[in-house]
């Protein structure tokens, strides 16, 4: 299965709470490597998030003086941003996040739809708990491909469907699989196929196996005469 956030984020993450001056807040980036921090209440609860990208509207000069009255939402928001001192003056808010239980496949789609490089992790009280980037999401695909194998071959083929695994070929080069072989019945080959794909690593599954039996096609043998078919809402 796919891992899950808590099992790729980072648990060990650098916040500020809501009245941490500009400087503090651009030294612990500087300091800690990082690009964001969570901005956390006094009771560790996440209340947004600033970036680089928040703090660099300092430097815009376009957004120095007072607005006009027909300006923008987003460009009212960034002269505010620009004129802030303090975390919570700078900060994004609501906060796109994810559970610790979401699987990295939400987080990535999460991420991909809030065009955003970072998710923080928070329970279900809001506490947070971590913070997962892309990064870390990526990282699963450096699996090495005889690990990959062996997963396949031991968790997939053998303990979740019984089948023998000296019957079932598999070759990973690079992340990609391709199965050779014959299964008993038909069906088995979807279930296969979507088992293998959610194995950690793996980018695209080359499906080459065959089949003894179709078992997906309906049986066109007649009912016989003397069967009785249930009717439904008649006498």
């Amino acid at each position: 299965m796919k891992p899950t956030v808590s099992e790729v984020m980072t648990a060990d993450v650098v916040t500020v709470d809501a009245l941490a001056p500009f400087k503090e807040i651009v030294r612990l980036m500087q300091e800690h490597g990082v690009s964001a921090l969570p901005v956390l209440d006094a009771d560790g609860i996440l209340v947004g998030i600033v970036s680089e990208g928040d703090l660099i509207l300092k430097e815009d000069p376009g957004l120095d003086g007072g607005g006009h009255l027909f300006e923008g939402r987003h460009r009212a928001a960034d002269r505010a941003k620009a004129a802030g001192m303090l975390a919570h003056q700078l900060m994004t808010t609501p906060v796109l996040s994810v559970g610790p239980d979401a699987t990295s496949g939400e987080a990535a789609r999460r991420m991909h739809r809030g065009r955003v490089k970072r998710l923080p992790v928070v329970d279900a009280d809001g506490h947070l708990v971590g913070i997962v980037s892309r990064a870390d999401l990526l990282r699963v695909f450096l699996r090495e491909d005889a690990e990959i194998a062996r997963e396949i071959r031991e968790d997939v083929i053998r303990r979740t469907l019984w089948i023998d695994p000296d019957t079932i070929q598999i070759v990973v080069r690079e992340g990609v699989v391709t199965i050779r072989g014959q299964v008993e019945r038909r069906s088995l080959l979807a279930i296969l196929d979507r088992l293998v794909a959610s194995i950690p690593g793996v980018i695209a599954v080359n499906d080459r196996l065959s089949y003894a039996a179709d078992d997906t096609v309906a049986s066109e043998t007649p009912t016989p005469w003397n069967v009785l078919v249930p009717r439904v809402g008649g006498r």
